[in-house]
């Protein structure tokens, strides 16, 4: 790494890729209505084969307020994030009962449900 004219030394770019791409469009989610499916106690999952990983999240108001739907949200991007998926169309949809669940049970429901639908090993 060369350095900085002013004698710094400048940070490598962060990886890219961090970011997960969203499902967007009510085609996207339709379409999903036919995929392969997993459930999990707190989840459950739909996916159809795709040219990249999207994702879609799904957390109704049956879970709770926007402060708890929007929690339950982060923690599943942060999950789906570190498992690093196949390219797909993923669909997650919350239960109510995720509202108790804790991120580590999360974790565990998630990739049961994953796994279930054929997604993941």
């Amino acid at each position: 790494m060369a350095p900085h004219p002013q004698g710094e030394r400048l940070r490598p770019a962060p990886p890219k890729g961090g970011r997960l791409l969203s499902l967007k469009g009510d085609r996207a989610f339709q379409r999903l209505r036919q995929g392969r499916a997993g459930r999990g106690r707190f989840v459950n999952v739909k996916w159809l084969p795709a040219a990249q990983l999207r994702v879609g999240i799904v957390v109704s108001k049956k879970v709770g307020k926007a402060v708890v739907r929007n929690r339950i949200k982060r923690r599943l991007r942060e999950i789906l994030r570190r498992l690093h998926l196949p390219k797909a169309h993923l669909l997650v949809i919350a239960s109510p009962e995720a509202r108790e669940a804790t991120y580590a049970e999360l974790f565990q429901d998630l990739t049961r449900a994953l796994k279930k639908s054929g997604l993941i090993q």
